[in-house]
């Protein structure tokens, strides 16, 4: 290892990245509110703290809902801001570290341990919280990088970005305004939570809304009525028979994984008095897309299964489908792109073991910076299986070790000296 990798790996400070990300994850910056905006402000003043040339603005949310390719909202947002910083020499940034500062809801707080999701409580090496791991984590250890780079006083040759986003939890608004406004990169690596591999490629995943319509009659003569619940079912079971004939033949990156590109209903809303026929029945769930699929594609299968059911009723009263919210098309690194060895031999040289390759089977920004020409993986610390969840956390020696390889590599991509 060169002295001024090792300089730089020596400076990373431990104990201020943890303490960063206790305070981070105390902030509850969920989707869309106004403690989203609060935490952009201050990861901008750190950036700037740690020397870099940062690019804070406004999202002009009507323009950007314009443009083509806008990935669509869930969550109501009445502003957004969007962070983008560079260090170290001229032209366009070698590599971009990028992360999302917005959560998910806490859901039911009987369900978290201790009942504060914000309390950032570290037990046995692990630190517990909503965010901590999906991905403040990721997104601390990219700062921690850029202070290691200030602290050992090296000059980069290639400029290094570091891009802090918004909105990604419900479509990827923030990523898509940090590439509307020229923020690009020759490659970037996204620190979401990749259970210590690396991933290269993402499936979609689109938000869709079902409108089942019945007929209304008093309870205590439902024959003559149609129940919105009953003939539903044939519509969920044709769902289900699509489900399993989208994950046949499924690509290697996805070994281990039988259903990558599942369709899941998420909610479901029906009737409006106890003792009536319900006569409208919402539901609205995401469909998996598959791996280079075009996302139209996708929702003409999913219409084509949903309307081609053979009940009588649904016949001559099809099911209406829309698809508001979220469209997360799938993405990939190209292949081979030098990103994921240089990855894999940073992590190699840090913490000392092969790192594997997967894919994941949800969607991510990783799909708009392709989309943009900016060639993306995944890595950072944390396991996705606690994301959303009430047992949310991540291992602190994950964090530190994803730090360090990540220093490490964007040492030997931007050129230290």
């Amino acid at each position: 290892m060169r002295d001024v990798e090792a300089r730089v790996l020596s400076a990373i400070d431990e104990a201020e990245t943890v303490n960063l990300l206790a305070e981070t994850v105390r902030v509850p910056s969920v989707t869309g509110t106004d403690a989203e905006s609060d935490l952009q402000h201050r990861f901008a003043g750190m950036l700037a703290e740690a020397g870099m040339d940062v690019d804070v603005w406004k999202l002009d949310l009507d323009d950007l809902r314009r443009r083509a390719g806008f990935p669509g909202t869930e969550a109501p947002r009445t502003e957004g801001y969007g962070v983008a910083a560079v260090t170290g020499g001229e032209g366009v940034p070698a590599l971009a570290l990028q992360g999302h500062v917005d959560v998910v809801p806490t859901g039911d707080l009987a369900k978290w341990e201790g009942s504060d999701p914000f309390a950032a409580r570290i037990a046995g090496g692990v630190l517990h919280g909503r965010g901590a791991c999906d991905m403040k984590a990721g997104l601390v250890a990219n700062l921690a990088v850029v202070r290691a780079l200030k602290r050992a006083g090296v000059s980069l040759d290639r400029p290094l970005a570091v891009h802090c986003v918004i909105s990604e939890e419900d479509g990827g608004l923030g990523a898509f305004a940090t590439l509307a406004r020229g923020h690009t990169a020759e490659a970037a690596v996204i620190t979401e939570p990749t259970s210590g591999a690396v991933i290269t490629a993402n499936a979609g995943a689109l938000t869709f809304r079902l409108e089942v319509a019945g007929r209304a009659a008093h309870g205590a003569t439902r024959y003559e009525g149609v129940n919105a619940v009953e003939v539903f079912w044939p519509v969920f079971e044709a769902i289900r028979r699509l489900e399993a004939e989208r994950n046949r033949d499924l690509p290697g990156v996805f070994d281990g994984n039988a259903m990558p590109y599942p369709i899941e209903i998420g909610t479901v809303r029906a009737g409006d008095w106890a003792s009536s026929v319900p006569d409208l029945l919402v539901a609205e769930g995401r469909l998996g897309v598959r791996l280079d699929e075009d996302p139209a594609e996708a929702r003409a299968a999913f219409e084509e299964a949903v309307l081609g059911t053979a009940h009588p009723w649904l016949r001559a009263n099809p099911p209406a489908v829309t698809w508001p919210g979220g469209q997360f098309a799938s993405g990939r690194l190209p292949a081979g792109h030098p990103l994921l060895d240089e990855v894999r031999r940073a992590v190699a040289d840090t913490a000392g073991r092969t790192i594997a390759e997967a894919a994941a089977p949800y969607g991510s920004d990783l799909r708009l910076y392709a989309a943009g020409g900016v060639p993306s993986l995944h890595y950072g610390p944390g396991d996705v299986r606690f994301a959303h969840a009430p047992r949310e956390q991540v291992e602190l020696s994950e964090l530190l070790e994803v730090t360090r390889a990540l220093a490490l590599l964007a040492v030997r991509r931007c050129g230290a000296r």
